[in-house]
């Protein structure tokens, strides 16, 4: 076996910690930005007119599509961080993605080129979802491959930091730009809004993609890529050898993320419609107007930054496994008491935003360290990447869907909607109740 480099990492801490979190803060700032635009922008604008519910089931639909195209994403992106690095790949994906969402920015409506702008809408959003199914596990290895011992989760709650981060500079430009351009009414943006003013996030995201560039640009490659490059371990088919030899811990990573999933676009995606809706529409919500709604999401979204960072230290203390045992637990309990939070007035959907954020940080956090260790360095981009992103599919794809199927089925009570969170976290915890723990392993060799 030829020697090996030096195993001190290459990498600054503050760059380490600053490509990892500017470029997920990024990239999910342009997937909040869709997904605020998807409840109040692209039902009016990328649809025939007739039918609210079902334009907004539309919209969520292409919402959706995008997580069907993340594993793609994490197969291609994967193969070529396992086989030319981290650092180009993680390039090439928040290109991707800037590009995307630029583009959207200047589509044309339905009113000027009929059914072309949907199809264009889902061309560009399959962009982002193939985008953003590279991006994350390459940002999660850079974190924990150039963690010091003992802090890989905590170093890997970074690149989760980018999840809170991004939706608050989104809603938070939605709202700058709904203040300046006011409707007279609330369930509606004004006809400048919808005119122009949606495009301005959208075009914005140019800027911050030149500054994660020129961050992730003075990266340099990873200790634990050179040792596989070094040994001569870089696989030619790094999907083939995950699926040859890592069954397991593809199918149990998976499943570790599904209630993150869920729970994640259910109090951004759907919390947002049902926050929104009037009490006497069709699907009766809470009847909140857009900008006090958004603001206090922004307030549990703090919280669910908080809770990201904190789990860190936990996880690294206590362990990933029984750390997100006992989250996950909490999660079920949270899906139960849906409807007496919901029912309190203000305080209780305050308290509902605050505690659902809180446990989204505490599940979210540690997965930025657990799913990189279950895979050694010659499969770890390919194997973490296939994991969190197939998880997308049975979780965030269909969750706003279905969200709203069991919202109308219940008559406007959220009650259902809660059952099926508690559902999934259940199916989580099984998961984790069959894995091991996975603090100690050495994520070098």
């Amino acid at each position: 076996m030829r020697p090996l480099p030096d195993a001190a990492p290459a990498n600054s801490r503050l760059v380490v910690l600053l490509a990892s979190l500017i470029g997920t803060t990024i990239e999910f700032y342009d997937f909040y930005v869709y997904a605020t635009a998807a409840v109040l922008v692209f039902p009016h604008l990328f649809f025939p007119p007739g039918n609210e519910t079902t334009a907004l089931l539309s919209s969520f639909a292409i919402f959706g599509a995008a997580m069907i195209a993340r594993p793609l994403g994490a197969i291609v992106f994967g193969h070529l961080g396992d086989r030319r690095g981290r650092k180009v790949t993680l390039v090439g994906a928040l290109l991707t993605m800037g590009v995307a969402t630029f583009l959207i920015g200047v589509l044309p409506t339905y009113h000027s080129v009929g059914w072309w702008a949907p199809f264009m809408l889902v061309v560009l959003r399959l962009a982002q979802g193939f985008a953003l199914g590279g991006e994350w596990s390459g940002a999660a290895l850079v974190a924990t491959e150039n963690a010091p011992a003992g802090k890989r989760a905590l170093y890997g709650t970074f690149p989760q930091l980018g999840a809170p981060a991004g939706f608050i500079i989104a809603n938070g430009l939605f709202l700058v730009i709904a203040a300046l351009l006011p409707s007279a009414d609330p369930s509606r943006p004004s006809a400048a809004f919808l005119e122009w003013g949606w495009r301005v996030p959208f075009l914005f995201s140019a800027i911050m993609v030149a500054v994660g560039l020129w961050v992730r640009l003075n990266l340099v490659e990873s200790q634990a890529f050179k040792n596989v490059a070094v040994r001569g371990q870089v696989q030619k088919v790094p999907l083939v050898d995950a699926f040859r030899t890592h069954r397991r811990q593809l199918v149990l990573g998976t499943f570790y993320m599904l209630a993150t999933y869920v729970l994640f676009y259910l109090m951004t995606t759907f919390s947002l419609s049902y926050g929104r809706a009037a009490t006497t529409a069709p699907l009766p919500g809470l009847g909140y107007d857009y900008r006090s709604f958004v603001l206090m999401m922004i307030l549990g979204v703090v919280f669910f930054g908080v809770f990201t960072f904190l789990s860190g230290p936990l996880a690294d203390r206590w362990g990933r496994r029984r750390t997100l045992i006992g989250v996950s637990v909490a999660i079920i309990l949270f899906g139960l008491v849906w409807v007496p939070m919901l029912s309190a007035g203000f305080a209780g959907v305050m308290a509902w935003l605050i505690l659902g954020f809180s446990l989204m940080g505490m599940t979210f956090g540690p997965m930025g360290a657990l799913l990189p260790e279950l895979f050694p360095a010659n499969v770890r981009y390919t194997g973490s990447g296939i994991s969190y992103n197939v998880s997308s599919i049975l979780g965030a794809a269909v969750a706003p869907f279905v969200a709203v199927a069991l919202w109308s089925f219940g008559g406007g009570s959220p009650f259902w909607v809660g059952i099926y969170l508690s559902c999934m976290a259940t199916l989580t915890l099984i998961a984790l109740l069959i894995g091991s723990e996975t603090k100690d392993v050495n994520i070098d060799s």
